[in-house]
Parts: structure tokens; sequence; C-alpha cells
């Protein structure tokens, strides 16, 4: 897990995923909201594309982006933080 000033919309994402990987319900869940098929989801990991959706998905699901967070030992207000840089230099 990085260190709060080393966390980047990529290793967010990547942290996403790997919780995702863990709960097969919430992965479809995220890649029908994504209209991601199974293939095309191979496809676009790494993607700076992938890095916002997935970002994008735990900022918008509270109660995921708490379990996330706890089970990395991160603030949420890290996240956000992370997520709102993002956005305002988009």
């Amino acid at each position: 897990m990085p260190r709060t000033g080393e966390l980047t919309l990529a290793s967010l994402a990547d942290l996403c995923l790997a919780h995702l990987a863990e709960d097969p319900e919430q992965l479809v869940q995220f890649m029908g909201i994504a209209g991601y098929s199974p293939d095309t989801l191979r496809g676009a990991l790494g993607t700076p594309q992938m890095h916002v959706g997935l970002v994008d998905y735990f900022a918008q699901n509270e109660p995921l982006l708490l379990a996330l967070c706890a089970n990395n030992a991160m603030r949420p207000e890290d996240f956000m933080r992370v997520w709102a840089r993002h956005n305002a230099e988009t």
C-alpha cells in the first residue's frame, strides 16, 4: 500500500481492482455499469480510462469505499483527495 503522499490515481485503481477481484458480485456490478465484458475488461487493464472508472466507481459508492479504505489502512479523505485532484485537472 502506497503511503498517503504517494497515492496516485493508478495506485488507487490497482487497490480498487484488487478489492473487486475478491468480491465477484461487486466486480460484475462494476462491469455492468462500465459496460465491460470479461474480454474488454482484460483489454482495458492499466489504461487511464480504467483507472478513472475504478476510482469513480468507489468514490460514488460509500460502503465500498469505506471497506476498501479499512482493508488497506487508508483514510477515506486521502482517497477522495486523489479523486478530487484528478477531477480538478480534467
